[in-house]
């Protein structure tokens, strides 16, 4: 897809999480990626509390782009919900917003990256990531069979009944 917007000077790259837009954020990723279309507010907003970076893209006061990342800042990183809207795709922005996330302090001495992807791998490959089948593996987060009762008395963990 080739970008309708050509000039890219004005597009600001902000990694402020307090400037976030979570309304804009649910509308970009409709836009943007189908494996997101149904992510409510209120669980966009547990996401983003629990990630550093965050990087919005914007244009004016239009948010136009997203990435976030969880990492322990120096042996692993996950980058998460990359999205540029479909109107400033082929512009670059997209990869200017994962140098920016892979740029920030937190990500910029971590050993190994890791990002999941559905259809653009090779946009990832013309950044740098290389194809990796052998490291990742899924849970499925389900209800346990028997409930979990912890006891944590002064920040240790005493009792684990099953």
């Amino acid at each position: 897809m080739t970008s309708t917007v050509r000039d890219s000077s004005h597009i600001q790259f902000c990694i402020d999480r307090d400037r976030v837009e979570l309304p804009q954020i649910q509308e970009l990723f409709k836009a943007a990626a189908f494996w997101a279309r149904e992510r409510k507010i209120e669980d966009w907003e547990i996401a983003i509390a629990n990630s550093e970076p965050v990087v919005t893209v914007w244009d004016g006061e239009r948010t136009i782009g997203f990435a976030r990342a969880t990492s322990d800042g120096i042996y692993r990183a996950t980058i998460w919900d990359v999205a540029i809207h479909p109107d400033y795709q082929g512009a670059g922005l997209g990869r200017k917003l994962v140098q920016t996330v892979l740029s920030h302090p937190r990500m910029c001495r971590v050993e190994r990256i890791y990002l999941m992807t559905t259809y653009q791998q090779s946009f990832y490959e013309r950044i740098g990531f290389q194809y990796n089948a052998s490291t990742t593996m899924v849970l499925e987060n389900t209800p346990l069979e028997e409930s979990v009762e912890l006891e944590i008395i002064n920040s240790e963990l005493l009792i684990a009944n099953c």
